[in-house]
This record gives structure tokens, C-alpha cells and sequence, in this order.
């Protein structure tokens, strides 16, 4: 390009470039404006292999993010052509901007995964064991942050508590539930009488099924059938939901109008479940003793009062209230894992069904796990 060619170029775009020996000078505006032109002269440009040259845009007049981006890809092709560059010089104001653009992306180290087969699974499991340690910890964090807002919600209830959003996910969790619940319980008591009945028929014990039947519903089963139930219908509701909400950038705008997205959004649906699931729980042990009770009428021919006197033998308060107290608990977690994991939901739909899915997974171990924590603890303490 000679000099009255750049001078024509440079009234027309308002941006240039020459080449002189060693140097390449850059001046006018290197915008969006100008981008075009500059584009296609740059990509006609050739310098010869092994020629060293210096980029000298002193002269600029105007640079944005797209002359720097053509500035910064003119210098890499002309590296890459084997042209050996002695320096890249633009105003001072301008030095943050492209270096940031010239910035080498580091490629991520890959782990150093073992070829035996032996030590490919032992790597797996430990990773996974990590991972999990570290859901666990970040879960915990997330608790923490959560009971200090319950604590402010307590301390001004008037400000921060939502009557009506906990209303309606009391509706949501609890009533809506209670069909759905009703049936699965009733149908668990009516396979536990039947498998109880069977066995002990051998032994001529069939009064006892109802021992069993009582015993296992209200102290295990109908609390452990519960949560799960509500585990895989609520909690995967609000991680749905929340994921949902953060795709749409819903809770971006919320942060952005100064609401507290855990006020908002996650205590009431805590706070709701936590009153839902021991209603349901107790519901449950009703439906399932009921039908245990019609098993045992049709098939054992064990009269309605019968049962009820064998029952009240085989149970007391304590036997219910064991089963119930386990219901908030489960509730918490239950909750606490749907709302945390719908907030880690990234911004794709992929995501939010594969969050849903480790709600769900990691509710229904977490509520086994500690199922079989309240069983040890309470056979230690006798109750």
C-alpha cells in the first residue's frame, strides 16, 4: 500500500494503516464504525517470514473493543506467519484494554487419570468422594446462611415473615399431597398385614400382625414412606421452580430490586414444608393402619374392635410421637436440598432437570441416613 492509497483510504474510513521498513504505523479511529474496511485490508495484508517489525498505533485516535480485537488478531496472524513482532505500542489510555484482548487462555490441566483398570475405579471413588464431602460442606454453609435468617425473620416477624406465600406452600406441599400420600399409605399397610399375617400363621400368631402393623407404621414406615414421597414431589418442585426462576434471570432481577431472596423464596417453602410433612406423616399412619385393619377384617376375620384392642396393646403415645418428631427434620432437609440445589441451576434447561434430579437422589439418601441415625439413638436411649 503506498502513501496516496492510505491517504484515499483514510478519508474514506477514517482509519489506516502503512507499512515502512521495520514498522507497522497505525492511526485514525479503530472502532466498530470502521471495522469493515479495516477487516478486509488487514486480511490482505502479507509480510514476508522472518521480517521483524514493530506495531506502532501511537497515532490512534479512537480505539473500542472491536479495533482492538483487529489489532490483536493482525499481531498473533502476523506471529503465526513467522514475522517476528518487536513490540505492540498504543496511547496509554488504551493499554488496559488490549492487553486484557491479548491475554493467552490457559488451558486447563487434565488430572492425571491412572491407566489400570484397578487404579481407574479406586481414582473414581475417590473423586467421588470428594465431591460428595464437599456437598455436604457447601450444604452445611448454606444451613448456616439460612438459620441466620430464620433468626432475623424471628426477631422481626412483622417485616420479613410472608404469611401468604407459607400459606400457599402449605397448600401446595401439604394439602395437595394428601390424596397421593392417602393411597400410598394405605397400600403399604394393606402389603405389611398381608407379608405379617403370612409369616406368622406358621406360628399360629396371627393376632400379632397387628402388633406389627402398628408398630412399624407409626414408629417407621409411614414417616420414612412420607418424606420420601414428598421428597420426590416437593423438593424437586422447588428446584424446578428456583432453577426455572434463575434461567429466566427472574432472581437476578429480584437481587437487582434489593429483595432477600432467602426471605422471598426459600423460607417460606421451608416453613411450609416443616408444618406440611407431620400432618401428612400422621395421616399416613392413619391410612396405613386403616388398611392393614381391612386386611386383616377380610382375610384374617379379625373384627374392627378386635383390632383396635390389640392395637391400642401394641402401641402408646411415644409409639406415635417417635414417627413424628422425625417429620420436621426430614422436612428441613428435604427443603433446604430442593432450594439449594435450584440455586445452583446454571443458565440452561439441561440443567435444571439434572439438578432435579440430584435433589431428588440426595433428599431421599439424606432422609434414609437419618432415619437410621433417629432409630440408633432411640434404641440407645430406650425409647
Amino acid at each position: 500500500m503506498d502513501a496516496s492509497d492510505s491517504s484515499r483510504w483514510a478519508e474514506e474510513s477514517g482509519a489506516f494503516f502503512t507499512l515502512e521498513p521495520g514498522v507497522m504505523k497505525l492511526g485514525g479511529r479503530w472502532t466498530i464504525e470502521t471495522s469493515v474496511p479495516l477487516d478486509q485490508k488487514l486480511r490482505a495484508l502479507h509480510i514476508g517470514s522472518g521480517s521483524r517489525i514493530e506495531i506502532d498505533g501511537s497515532a490512534l485516535e479512537r480505539l473500542d473493543s472491536t479495533g482492538a480485537w483487529l489489532l490483536v488478531r493482525t499481531t498473533r496472524s502476523l506471529g503465526a506467519s513467522g514475522c517476528q513482532i518487536a513490540g505492540l505500542k498504543v496511547p496509554a489510555r488504551y493499554d488496559r484494554l488490549v492487553n486484557t484482548l491479548n491475554r493467552k487462555q490457559e488451558t486447563p490441566k487434565r488430572p492425571n487419570i491412572p491407566t489400570s483398570a484397578i487404579a481407574e475405579r479406586l481414582f473414581r471413588i475417590g473423586k467421588s468422594t470428594t465431591h460428595a464431602l464437599m456437598q455436604g460442606g457447601r450444604i452445611l454453609s448454606y444451613l448456616g446462611r439460612i438459620t441466620v435468617e430464620s433468626v432475623e425473620m424471628a426477631l422481626a416477624p412483622r417485616k420479613n415473615l410472608r404469611l401468604a406465600a407459607i400459606i400457599h406452600q402449605v397448600e401446595e406441599c401439604g394439602v395437595s399431597a394428601l390424596p397421593i400420600v392417602g393411597l400410598l399409605a394405605f397400600l403399604v399397610g394393606v402389603v405389611l398385614a398381608y407379608q405379617g399375617a403370612d409369616q406368622l400363621k406358621r406360628f399360629g400368631a396371627e393376632v400379632f400382625t397387628i402388633n406389627l402393623l402398628g408398630v412399624g407404621m407409626l414408629r417407621e414406615l409411614g414417616g420414612l414412606i412420607t418424606a420420601i414421597i414428598v421428597a420426590g414431589r416437593s423438593g424437586s418442585a422447588f428446584t424446578a421452580h428456583l432453577g426455572t426462576m434463575r434461567v429466566n434471570e427472574e432472581i437476578d432481577a429480584m437481587q437487582t430490586m434489593g429483595l432477600n431472596t432467602a426471605d422471598t423464596l426459600v423460607l417460606p417453602r421451608i416453613i411450609g414444608l416443616v408444618i406440611s410433612l407431620p400432618i401428612l406423616t400422621f395421616f399416613a399412619d392413619v391410612l396405613g393402619v386403616i388398611g392393614g385393619a381391612a386386611l386383616c377384617y377380610f382375610q384374617l376375620s379379625i373384627t374392627i374392635p378386635a383390632f383396635l384392642r390389640q392395637l391400642m396393646e401394641a402401641i402408646s403415645v411415644n409409639t406415635l410421637m417417635v414417627g413424628l418428631i422425625k417429620a420436621p427434620v426430614f422436612a428441613l432437609v428435604i427443603s433446604l436440598v430442593g432450594c439449594y440445589e435450584g440455586f445452583q441451576v446454571e443458565r440452561n434447561a439441561a440443567s435444571v432437570g439434572l439438578l432435579t434430579t440430584r435433589s431428588v437422589v440426595e433428599s431421599v439418601f439424606l432422609v434414609i441416613l437419618l432415619d437410621a441415625a433417629f432409630s440408633v439413638v432411640f434404641t440407645v436411649l430406650g425409647i
